[in-house]
């Protein structure tokens, strides 16, 4: 699958499916992973533009004296006002995406690359890419899951996450290919015969 462009392929799922872990398995394999949630986190400390940007909707509060995003102000800003949430959105999505170009060039001597990202389906960003998988697994293991990791996080707030993410139902209904990482199926012989196939 190589060309002058690489073989792009994004890996979602809704919280507690277990993209990461498919994610260590991909990069053990010699896969190159653009993690898109925590990209947009550094460029929100790092990229001038988009500090200037949040600031300028936000005000000078957005970050402390060191220079840090002071996400609870942030989220206490954006939780009831879904317009500001849309123009914060409107300044990250586009410098991701810039970051993500460089990025695919900085790795296009790989047979493919990954961009996992929690709304990739959601922010339309997918369809910029030639595959996408999704991660899944029943509702009851993915909220003990993230119970077990969030432990700042209750059952209500799981919950609350999960229904503002599209259903696992929706996100299959748009995937090239499913993982099911229920812990009983396999997960390492689904992901190596992807890996298989993305490197011909």
């Amino acid at each position: 699958m190589s060309s002058n462009k690489p073989f792009l392929v994004g890996i979602t799922g809704g919280i507690g499916a277990g993209k990461s872990i498919v994610c260590r398995v991909f990069n053990v394999l010699g896969i190159p992973v653009y993690d898109a949630d925590s990209r947009a986190k550094q460029l929100m400390v790092q990229d001038t533009l988009l500090i200037s940007q949040i600031k300028a909707l936000f005000g000078e509060k957005a970050y402390d004296d060191a220079g840090k995003l002071d996400n609870q102000y942030i989220a206490s800003k954006v939780f009831k006002d879904k317009e500001k949430l849309s123009q914060l959105n409107g300044f990250v999505h586009p410098a991701v995406k810039k970051d993500f170009e460089k990025w695919v060039d900085e790795n296009k001597n790989h047979p493919y690359l990954i961009k996992e990202a929690a709304l990739l389906i959601e922010a339309e960003s997918y369809k910029a890419l030639d595959k996408l998988i999704v991660v899944t697994a029943p509702k009851d293991v993915k909220i003990k899951r993230v119970l077990n990791r969030d432990t700042h996080r209750d059952l209500e707030q799981v919950e609350a996450i999960m229904q503002k993410q599209l259903s696992d139902e929706e996100k299959i209904a748009i995937a090239d290919y499913t993982l099911m990482n229920d812990g009983v199926e396999m997960l390492l012989p689904q992901i190596l015969a992807l890996h298989i196939q993305f490197s011909k």
